[in-house]
C-alpha cells in the first residue's frame, strides 16, 4: 500500500486511522523480527496463560509512541504496563496509508477532535498462542473510539500465509474497517450452506464457556487464540458466531474488532446483548462476556442460559 508523509486530509479521525495503518504494519514486522531471533522474553503476568514478550513490550512502545508523537492529544489505552522511557527512534512510524487518506470521512466524524478519541491497544493478542508457535492466531490490534462506540478498527496479521513458507517481506497482512466507510484488506465470506459454527476460546474456557457453546445447537466448535483471530473468522466465512461467556477479554481485544465487524454489517455485545462501551474510563474487563456475529445476532443471545446471564453481570 503506498504511504505518505503526514497528510492535509482536513479529518483527523481518517489520519489517525492511517496512522494507524502504518504503524501497525511496522508492529506486525517488529512481532516476525522478535520471532526470527529466537529471543522472545518471555515474562509471566498473572499465571501461565497470561504471558507477556519482548514482542508486547517493544509493539506497544512502537504504536503508543509514533501515534503520540502524530496526535499529543488523544488518549491511548494499551494492555501492557509499561515504564516511562525513551523510545527508539527506529521503532517511531510517522507515514500514513494513503489509501486510507482518499476515504472519505462519515460527516458526524469530520469535525472531531484529537482529544475526544480514544485508542486502545492490544500489542500482541494471542501471546501464549505466539509462544507455542500457533503463528496464525495472532495479531495486532488498534481500536478508535469516539463518544463510548468503536468508529474504527485496523488488525495486522503478522503471520498470514506463514504455512506456505512465504518469504518473511511477505507475510502478513492489514485489515481495517470503519462503520458508513466499509472494511477493507479481506475478502467478506458467509459460513456456507446456513451451517451453525461457533469459535470460543482455546486456554481459558470453563463451564460456563461450555455450557453456552452447547446451547447454541453448533454443527461443529472451533477453539483457537485471540479476539482477534476469531472475529477474522467471522468476517471469512469459518465460523458464524463468536461466544465467550467468561471474564478474559478486555476493551483493547474488542475495540478494533468490533470496529470491523460493523463495517460489514455484523454486531458485537456482551452475553446480555448489550453494547460494550469504550469510553477512557470504563473498566476494561469485559465482565459480561463477548458474543459476535456477523448475522442472526438475536438467535444466539436469545439461546444464552438462563445461569449463564446470571452468573455474568455486566
Amino acid at each position: 500500500m503506498a504511504t505518505t508523509a503526514m497528510s492535509g486530509n482536513p479529518a483527523v479521525l481518517m489520519r489517525l486511522v492511517a496512522s494507524s495503518y502504518t504503524v501497525a504494519e511496522k508492529a506486525g514486522a517488529i512481532v516476525r523480527r522478535v520471532l526470527q531471533k529466537g529471543e522472545l522474553g518471555i515474562v509471566e503476568k498473572t499465571g501461565a496463560n497470561d504471558l507477556q514478550t519482548l514482542a508486547d513490550r517493544l509493539v506497544q512502545q512502537s504504536i503508543c509512541a509514533s501515534l503520540s508523537k502524530s496526535f499529543p492529544k488523544i488518549t491511548i489505552i494499551g494492555e501492557e504496563d509499561l515504564p516511562e522511557e525513551a523510545v527508539d527512534e527506529d521503532l517511531i512510524e510517522s507515514r500514513q496509508s494513503e489509501e486510507v487518506l482518499q476515504k472519505p470521512c462519515p460527516a458526524e466524524y469530520s469535525a472531531l477532535k484529537e482529544e475526544e478519541l480514544v485508542v486502545w491497544v492490544d500489542p500482541l493478542d494471542g501471546t501464549k498462542e505466539y509462544t507455542e508457535g500457533l503463528l496464525d492466531h495472532v495479531t495486532v490490534l488498534i481500536g478508535i473510539a469516539y463518544g463510548g462506540k468503536a468508529i474504527a478498527g485496523v488488525i495486522n496479521q503478522p503471520f498470514f500465509n506463514y504455512q506456505l513458507g512465504t518469504e518473511s517481506a511477505n507475510m502478513g497482512r492489514t485489515l481495517w474497517g470503519m462503520p458508513r466507510v466499509g472494511a477493507f484488506g479481506f475478502d467478506l465470506q458467509e459460513v456456507p450452506d446456513g451451517r451453525r459454527i461457533v469459535t470460543t476460546t482455546r486456554s481459558h474456557s470453563n463451564k460456563l464457556v461450555t455450557d453456552t457453546v452447547e446451547a447454541m445447537e453448533p454443527d461443529d466448535v472451533i477453539r483457537v487464540g485471540g479476539a482477534g483471530n476469531k472475529i477474522i473468522q467471522l468476517v471469512e466465512g469459518k465460523a458464524s458466531a463468536y461466544v465467550f461467556a467468561s471474564l478474559g477479554t478486555k476493551k483493547w481485544d474488542t475495540c478494533a474488532p468490533e470496529a470491523i465487524l460493523h463495517a460489514v454489517g455484523g454486531k458485537l455485545t456482551d452475553m446480555h446483548g448489550n453494547a460494550l462501551c469504550y469510553d477512557a474510563n470504563v473498566k476494561h474487563m469485559n465482565s459480561a462476556g463477548v458474543l459476535a456475529t456477523l448475522h442472526n445476532h438475536q438467535y444466539y443471545t436469545s439461546r444464552v442460559p438462563q445461569s449463564v446471564l446470571q452468573a455474568l453481570k455486566p
